[in-house]
């Protein structure tokens, strides 16, 4: 991580804010680089005076739709035919789970693709099923962009008023992860139970 960062740091300081929407879509598009490390270090780099703080926020909501809208374009490639024959070959899963999560999407997109970009480990992956769903795409970037306008906001202004302290932004981001990805695994966890029971209740094996 250590050489990534330094990369990134070189990248905004070489081309400037628009370094900033470069390393931005790139956190979207590959979640491994975190946007709480990547975006308070931008707010830091700003007040080295590299770049201007208004300028950093939004070529980082630049970066951010960019890469959301290649999550979305391949979501839309696979398409629900093909998330569906996925399924199937699941253990656990069906088809039907499928459609009910394109038709709960389908009725709270706006809100999910609004609210999933704050929640870290969520905001990338939430534009495929927005692909999937074949979401409108003025309104696909209307939620996008406002939603990343807020994260990027916060966080760049965070490192921006930390300065060399910046990485106290992430440690803080992390402890309200780890609450989130713990939720998602007991989420996970009562799904796969739930299924398993039915499934041993079913004579035919089927749920």
């Amino acid at each position: 991580m250590g050489s990534v960062l330094d990369w990134v740091v070189e990248v905004m300081r070489t081309l400037g804010a628009p370094g900033v929407g470069l390393a931005t879509a790139l956190e979207t598009v590959f979640p491994p680089v975190p946007s709480e490390v990547v975006l308070p270090l931008a707010g830091y780099t700003a007040s080295q005076g590299h770049y201007g703080l208004v300028a950093a926020i939004g070529w980082a909501t630049v970066g951010s739709l960019v890469g959301a809208l290649l999550l979305y374009w391949l979501g839309a490639l696979w398409g629900a035919q093909r998330m569906c024959a996925t399924a199937e070959r699941i253990p656990l899963l069906h088809a039907r789970d499928v459609e009910r999560a394109i038709g709960w999407f389908g009725r709270h997109g706006r809100s999910a693709i609004f609210l999933g970009r704050l929640v870290p480990g969520v905001r990338s992956l939430i534009s495929i099923p927005a692909g999937i769903d074949r979401m409108p795409l003025a309104q696909f970037v209307l939620y996008t962009t406002a939603g990343s306008l807020v994260w990027n906001g916060a966080l760049i202004v965070a490192g921006y008023e930390l300065g060399a302290q910046w990485h106290h932004v992430e440690a803080y981001v992390g402890e309200v992860s780890t609450v989130i990805y713990a939720a998602l695994g007991a989420g996970l966890l009562w799904f796969v139970v739930r299924r398993a029971v039915r499934v041993s209740r079913e004579p035919s094996g089927e749920a």
